[in-house]
C-alpha cells in the first residue's frame, strides 16, 4: 500500500512536469474554499447532533483561522437528514453532483450511514461515517469508499464484555432497539463476554422498536428470566424510559447492569436524579481528561460555546480534524488520491492519535470505559479508562474475512 501511495504521488508529479494544462485544479484556484458537504439527523437526533455540529464548527474554525488548507479556507455545506435514508440520499446526491462537494462526512443512524454508504460507493465518493456504529458499515457492506471513524458496536461490545467477564454473572438478558446498530451490538457482546467466560448463558432478549419501547413489558420480561446481569443497548428516550420503569421495579437491585453509551452526557445527564448509579458504561468523562491536547480541546469549546464538550463535540472535531489532515496530505483532490491517502492516515486529536485501517477503513480512535455515579448530585462517568480502538479490532487477516469485496 506505501508502493501505491509512492507510485501515485510520483505519477502524479511527472504529470505535473509533463503536462501541466492538464494539472487536477485541486489546489490550483488560489483563495477558493474547498467544498465539504456534511450530512446528519439535526433535528431527530439533536441531543447528539448539536454538540457534534459545535464540535465541528471549532475545528472548522480553527482550521480556517491558521490559513486553511494550502492556502484555501474549507467551507462546509451541511444538510440535515430528518432521520430519513431517502431524504440522505437525495441530499448526498446534490452535495456531490450539484454543489460539486470534495468529500461527505457525518450521519448518525445506522441505516443512514449504510444508505450514504452505498451512495458514495455508486458516485465514487469518499464519505467519511462520523457516527454509524452498525458493524456492516465497514465489514459485510464496507466499500472501497466509505471510512469510518467512532468505535464501531463490535468495538465497544468488546470493551463492555471485557469488564462484565470480571463480575460473578453468569445468567444474562439483553435489550436492544430492534435494527442493525443494536442487532449488532448484542451479538458482539454474546460472542466476546462467551470467549471470556465460557459458562455464560443467555436467556431473555428483548427487542423494541427505537423510540417505540413498552417499558413496562420489556422490564417484566427481562425480570421473570431472573438474571445476574443486565445488557443494554438502548438510548435517548428509551433508556429513560428503560431506566424509569426498571428502577421503580427493582430490576437493576443486586444485578450487574452492563450499558453500551449509557456514559455519553448527552443520554446520562437528562436521566438527573434518576440516573443509576454504577453500571458499567461506555461513554464520556468530558473535563476530567487531563492530557494536554484534551484540555486545549476543552478549553476552546467552552470558551466558543459557554459549556462542557460531550461525546458528539469529540466526534465533530475528530471528523474535521481527519478531512484537515487528509487535504493537507492529498496530491490533489482528486477521489483517487483522497483514497490513496486516507490508507493509512494518522491523525493528531483530542483523544490521541489514531489511524485509519486500510485493511477495513475503520479508525483506531478509541473509547472511555467506566461506570455511572453521581458527583455533587449530578449524574458523571466515574473510575474510567480510555481503552484503544487496536486493542479491540480483529486482526487484519480476520478483517478481510469480512469484507466481501476484498475477497
Amino acid at each position: 500500500m506505501l508502493t501505491r501511495r509512492a507510485s501515485l504521488r510520483a505519477g502524479i508529479a511527472a504529470l505535473a512536469l509533463t503536462a501541466a494544462p492538464f494539472t487536477p485544479a485541486a489546489f490550483a484556484q488560489d483563495g477558493a474554499p474547498i467544498k465539504i458537504g456534511e450530512i446528519n439527523s439535526y433535528t431527530r437526533m439533536a441531543a447528539f447532533t448539536e454538540p457534534y455540529r459545535k464540535g465541528w464548527e471549532l475545528a472548522l474554525e480553527q482550521i480556517n483561522e491558521a490559513g486553511g488548507v494550502k492556502g484555501r479556507p474549507l467551507e462546509v455545506l451541511s444538510r440535515d437528514d430528518t432521520g430519513d435514508p431517502a431524504t440522505a440520499i437525495r441530499i448526498a446526491d446534490e452535495l456531490v453532483n450539484r454543489d460539486h462537494v470534495t468529500l461527505i462526512f457525518g450521519t448518525f443512524l445506522s441505516n443512514i450511514g449504510l444508505a450514504v454508504s452505498d451512495f458514495a460507493n455508486q458516485s465514487q465518493t469518499l464519505f467519511i461515517a462520523s457516527e454509524p456504529l452498525t458493524d456492516a458499515i465497514i465489514w459485510s457492506k464496507g466499500n472501497r469508499y466509505t471510512y469510518r471513524l467512532r468505535p464501531g458496536t463490535s468495538m465497544q461490545a468488546s470493551m463492555l464484555a471485557e469488564q462484565a467477564a470480571k463480575t460473578d454473572a453468569v445468567k444474562w438478558v439483553t435489550i436492544a432497539p430492534n435494527y442493525a446498530y443494536g442487532t449488532d451490538a448484542v451479538e458482539a457482546f454474546k460472542r466476546e463476554l462467551t470467549k471470556l467466560k465460557p459458562e455464560v448463558e443467555f436467556v431473555e432478549e428483548q427487542w423494541p422498536a427505537l423510540f417505540k419501547i413498552d417499558a413496562g413489558s420489556t422490564v417484566r420480561a427481562l425480570e421473570q428470566a431472573k438474571p445476574d446481569g443486565i445488557f443494554n443497548v438502548t438510548f435517548g428516550g428509551d433508556l429513560a424510559k428503560f431506566v424509569r420503569e426498571g428502577s421503580l421495579r427493582g430490576l437493576f437491585d443486586d444485578r450487574v447492569v452492563v450499558s453500551l453509551l449509557s456514559g455519553e452526557p448527552e443520554y446520562l445527564e437528562p436521566l438527573g436524579s434518576e440516573a443509576p448509579e454504577g453500571w458499567i458504561v461506555t461513554g464520556y468523562p468530558g473535563f476530567d481528561i487531563d492530557t494536554p491536547e484534551h484540555k486545549a480541546f476543552a478549553d476552546a469549546y467552552q470558551a466558543k460555546w459557554g459549556e462542557e464538550p460531550k461525546t458528539g463535540s469529540i466526534v465533530g472535531y475528530n471528523s474535521m480534524m481527519t478531512i484537515k489532515t487528509l487535504l493537507s496530505e492529498a496530491p490533489t483532490l482528486e477521489t483517487e488520491a483522497l483514497l490513496d491517502t486516507m490508507e493509512g492516515l494518522r491523525v493528531e486529536s483530542p483523544t490521541g492519535e489514531f489511524l485509519y485501517r486500510p485493511v477495513d477503513n475503520q479508525a483506531t480512535m478509541g473509547a472511555y470505559v467506566g461506570k455511572t455515579g453521581l458527583v455533587d448530585g449530578k449524574p458523571r462517568m466515574v473510575d474510567w479508562h480510555y481503552a484503544p480502538g487496536e486493542d479491540y479490532l480483529p486482526s487484519e487477516a480476520d478483517a478481510l474475512t469480512l469484507r466481501p469485496d476484498r475477497q
